[in-house]
């Protein structure tokens, strides 16, 4: 069932639908307008649109054949679930209309527990970034240059340290298949302006502290994340996309981690350590990933609903 275009019958726990797996939804009832490397965008109107966030999975920027069944549900309620505990802090895309209500009859069940309807905002060209923990290409960069995305850091940070405080890294927005750019604060100033870009800074921070104190007391260490931000018609930052998953954040379970080491984590952990094993190019088409690699990342992206959620 791996590679099942469709999601099962209708089930009363939503949780059951992680034993399936949706690769490529078939919505026809509604225009297609962008597809993503997770989700697929639909319009209903001229102000909604349909999210569906299918089971692919992609890894250094390319998205592999194989996906992991249920992990579509499992992003689709830990979104939910931030976007309605930091509502506080910043409004956000989401609407009440059931996306059932939406499709036709014969696709409700390809929408069920991983779609929603949001508003039709116009996305920012930033990926808001914010970095918790000394990792990934930051640690690359602080080795190379003592600073992370030209912000000096203190000296004799190792691996995986929790920096002094929280930083803010903005990236460009690439096409599916490209990298993302690194840039610094003043060119988001140039692209949104000096107020929007001041708002999505300090949004970011405000939501990953928030959120990465919750996260701790459930034994999750946010080690970096990224935010996206669109614009309402009254010129309002709203928060919109996906919201600290595993696919958007880096995720370390708390009981396992220590400076130094590269803590293991709830997202895609498994299928790079195994790609990393074969001889590919990292270009596309990505090889099939075998069925202990997909059992494995299954489980830790539920295991990271659960934690979080209970």
């Amino acid at each position: 069932m791996l590679n099942s275009r469709h999601v099962p019958k209708p089930r009363s726990d939503p949780m059951d639908t992680l034993t399936e797996a949706l690769f490529e939804p078939q919505i026809d009832s509604l225009p297609l307008i962008h597809r993503g490397k997770v989700r697929n965008l639909y319009a209903v109107d001229d102000r909604h649109m349909l999210v569906v966030t299918s089971d692919r999975i992609s890894a250094f920027d390319v998205i592999l054949p194989t996906p992991i069944p249920g992990k579509g549900v499992v992003l689709t309620q830990i979104s939910n679930f931030w976007f309605r505990r930091l509502a506080h802090l910043a409004p956000n895309h989401l609407t009440d209309i059931d996306p059932e209500s939406v499709v036709a009859e014969g696709e409700r069940d390809q929408v069920r527990d991983r779609s929603v309807v949001v508003k039709r905002l116009r996305a920012l060209p930033v990926e808001a970034i914010v970095r918790g923990y000394l990792i990934g290409s930051g640690w690359k960069d602080y080795q190379a240059t003592g600073q992370v995305c030209g912000i000096p850091l203190p000296e004799g940070l190792r691996l995986a340290d929790r920096l002094p405080e929280p930083i803010y890294t903005p990236s460009t927005k690439a096409e599916v298949g490209d990298h993302d750019i690194n840039i610094d604060y003043g060119e988001t100033e140039r692209l949104l302006g000096p107020e929007i870009a001041a708002r999505v800074r300090d949004l970011s921070l405000q939501l990953y502290a928030e959120a990465a104190e919750y996260a701790r007391g459930r034994g999750i260490i946010i080690a970096d994340t990224k935010f996206e931000f669109g614009l309402d018609e009254d010129g309002q930052v709203v928060l919109i996309d996906e919201v600290l998953t595993p696919d958007s954040s880096r995720f370390w379970p708390a009981e396992d981690y220590r400076s130094g080491i590269s803590p293991p984590s709830f997202d895609k952990q498994f299928v790079r350590d195994w790609l990393e094993t074969l001889d590919w190019d990292k270009t596309p088409p990505g090889p099939e990933l075998p069925p202990e690699v997909v059992r494995r990342t299954a489980e830790k992206y539920r295991e990271a609903l659960a934690r979080l959620t209970g």
